[in-house]
């Protein structure tokens, strides 16, 4: 199960299409913001293997979610899927904890593999 942590409805929906297409992954919940998505996360731990995180919400960050749940289960993921994925943004996302970082409009198609790779791996 994917939980997905994105600002923009029509974006968000589109994901969630994608991973279900793509990847055979169900989104477990939806957040647009950082306290929303960080409570979720941490009050429903068996409920997510994979997180997708924007970086920039309605409130607060992705980086901050990323932060948040640096400690998880030993299979669960969290990454960042962001249109700034530059090199600092890519450093500081792993250093918070993140296992991958991709850019929304150049690097879908490795998004989408990792997902379904996760998936697979997970089930």
């Amino acid at each position: 199960m994917i939980y997905l942590v994105e600002d923009n409805e029509a974006l968000r929906d589109s994901i969630a299409r994608l991973l279900k297409e793509f990847a055979q992954a169900e989104v477990a919940g939806v957040a647009s913001t950082e306290a929303e998505a960080t409570r979720w996360l941490l009050a429903h731990p068996d409920a997510w293997r994979l997180a997708v995180v924007d970086l920039f919400l309605l409130q607060g960050s992705g980086l901050g979610v990323v932060a948040s749940c640096a400690k998880r289960k030993p299979g669960q993921r969290m990454v960042v899927l962001t249109n700034y994925a530059t090199d600092d943004i890519r450093r500081r996302a792993l250093a918070l904890g993140a296992d991958a970082v991709f850019d929304k409009t150049a690097e879908l198609d490795k998004f989408l593999t990792y997902c379904a790779d996760h998936a697979r791996a997970s089930a």
